[in-house]
């Protein structure tokens, strides 16, 4: 895919960020001293964890150059690196591994989560939130257009870039054996303008994987039949704005120290 577009990402900044500090609300500890944020993006979550932990020395990690010139332009006192989470290993391990929504780009979270909480010290926490949204009107209707004869040939399994996350009680299992689990669901109801102003949150995310590979004539054509779909799925509520659904799933695991 190409890189990520942070200026688009960030248009809707405050409704991204509001579950990556209800996630930070719930994590336990009062004054880590290394902090790495997993898949920072532009920023907005790095910001949130300086501000609770201004004495921590904190990391971002991400892949996309983009999103970590953003972030280093709006907090040029911390520290970004590119890394891949799948591969990340710090020198030491760190009090706070925090990932929000990021985790969900990645496959095989029986290995992944158990991996990442490798990394954390004894008594220390894995914060994590992910999208849980494959399953609504937004994400199904990318498959469908997906699936139409135009652009069949040209997006071929782009709808498995990001797969499906494990139930709930799958990742409890992972991490119980060896830290205290916190796992909560959460479904927000995000009002917006109309279908065009849904389609453009999802540009920067979802969409991507469906966008990237056609040409800028296809994607067009892809947007309108996409928008067409979404103002039949969300429908005008009693003020006249939409309201879209985005269920998301929280993870706080606090490592125990062995036996």
């Amino acid at each position: 895919m190409r890189d990520w577009n942070p200026a688009l990402y960030g248009r809707y900044e405050q409704e991204r960020t509001r579950p990556a500090a209800e996630l930070l609300a719930r994590v336990p500890i009062e004054a880590p001293r290394e902090v790495v944020d997993l898949g920072c993006g532009p920023g907005n979550s790095t910001e949130l964890l300086a501000q609770r932990w201004p004495q921590a020395h904190i990391v971002g990690i991400d892949n996309s150059p983009a999103m970590l010139e953003s972030a280093g332009q709006r907090l040029p006192a911390l520290a970004f690196e590119t890394g891949d989470i799948a591969q990340w290993q710090p020198p030491r391990p760190v009090d706070v591994a925090y990932a929000n929504a990021s985790l969900q780009w990645l496959d095989d979270h029986e290995r992944l989560l158990p991996r990442l909480l490798d990394q954390v010290n004894e008594g220390g926490v894995l914060a994590l939130q992910m999208p849980d949204n494959l399953d609504q009107p937004s994400h199904a209707l990318m498959r469908e257009v997906a699936a139409l004869p135009r652009y069949a040939g040209a997006l071929g399994d782009a709808a498995r870039l990001r797969s499906r996350l494990l139930a709930e009680q799958r990742y409890y299992d992972l991490l119980a054996p060896r830290a205290d689990v916190d796992v909560w669901r959460t479904t927000y109801q995000h009002p917006m303008a109309d279908a065009a102003a849904i389609v453009e949150w999802l540009r920067s995310t979802g969409l991507r994987p469906f966008l990237d590979p056609l040409p800028d004539s296809e994607r067009s054509a892809f947007l309108a039949d996409y928008e067409r779909r979404i103002a039949a799925a969300y429908p005008a509520r009693a003020d006249g704005r939409h309201l879209l659904a985005f269920p998301r799933l929280f993870i706080v695991a606090r490592k125990r120290a062995p036996g």
